[in-house]
């Protein structure tokens, strides 16, 4: 299933997309796609529902985030081979995990806004997954049982706050509209294999980035299994899981986001995001 949540922000309503890619209202079923609504159980009876059943959504409405009521925003940093030779930097021994705030959640086509201050903001197509059933201590075998499902993510990043304001990545991580999510969420049924998906990203129409979850150095059960040694990870949650090569950091020289640049991304069958740059604004 491609679930949804669709509306004005503030006041989405869950659907899904039939197998036309038409747009089906769930509110008649479930109130929202949340923590409740992502155990196996509560999918298996999701997927019980005939979609023709279901009312028909007309028009092209506002896509939000698919998934609501998240705790922790959870980040993977240098994760592919590719992208790490690009830096310049070794491969990390163990995953590197860094935070977002659930305060940069948007949706897949809201306009991106550059932080006050800006100078080096930055893009990032990555392999997002929302957690399904509680992950504590699990094993990297059982680990992708407690995936609710997997979408795309743009990591957006301001590298001068993450990088040279001193402490954490998180500075440069967390700022408002920085974590557009969507446009779907696609059950882990329909994901056979997260480790074998194409990912790319446009910038103005150029291709800056194009790349395979195949790189990756730690896989997606690894990540979860070794998250969930530090913490617990609960229904709702979203872990990002890193980028290939091709952020504008790594360009030569350097490119970085302005006003008015438009933002294409993509992974193969979770869907495409468009992002308009805007100045920042209180």
């Amino acid at each position: 299933m491609k679930l949804v949540r669709y509306g004005q922000p503030g006041k989405e309503k869950p659907g899904l997309m039939d197998a036309t890619g038409k747009l089906r209202d769930l509110s008649g079923v479930i109130p929202d796609i949340g923590p409740a609504q992502l155990s196996d159980a509560a999918l298996a009876k999701l997927r019980r529902i005939k979609p023709e059943s279901l009312p028909l959504v007309r028009g092209k409405p506002r896509l939000g985030c698919p998934v609501t009521g998240t705790g922790k925003f959870v980040a993977i940093g240098l994760n592919y081979a590719d992208h790490a030779a690009e830096a310049g930097l070794p491969l990390p021994k163990e995953p590197i995990i860094f935070m977002k705030t659930t305060s940069c959640m948007q949706g897949p086509n809201d306009p991106v806004m550059l932080p006050k201050g800006s100078v080096k903001s930055d893009w990032e197509v990555e392999l997002g997954l929302v957690i399904g059933t509680r992950a504590r201590h699990v094993s990297q075998k059982a680990a992708l049982d407690h995936v609710a499902g997997y979408c795309l993510i743009n990591d957006v990043s301001e590298r001068e706050f993450q990088i040279e304001r001193g402490g954490t990545w998180d500075k440069g991580k967390c700022c408002d509209t920085f974590g557009p999510i969507g446009p779907w969420l696609v059950t882990r049924d329909e994901v056979p294999n997260p480790q074998k998906l194409e990912m790319w990203l446009d910038l103005n129409g150029r291709r800056m980035q194009a790349g395979s979850t195949r790189t990756m150095i730690f896989s997606v059960a690894k990540l979860i299994s070794y998250t969930s040694q530090f913490m617990t990870l609960e229904p709702g949650d979203v872990i990002t899981t890193g980028t290939p090569p091709g952020v504008g950091m790594g360009a030569k020289p350097p490119i970085y986001l302005k006003k008015g640049d438009v933002m294409r991304l993509g992974i193969g069958g979770l869907g495409e995001q468009e992002q308009l740059v805007v100045p920042f604004k209180l």
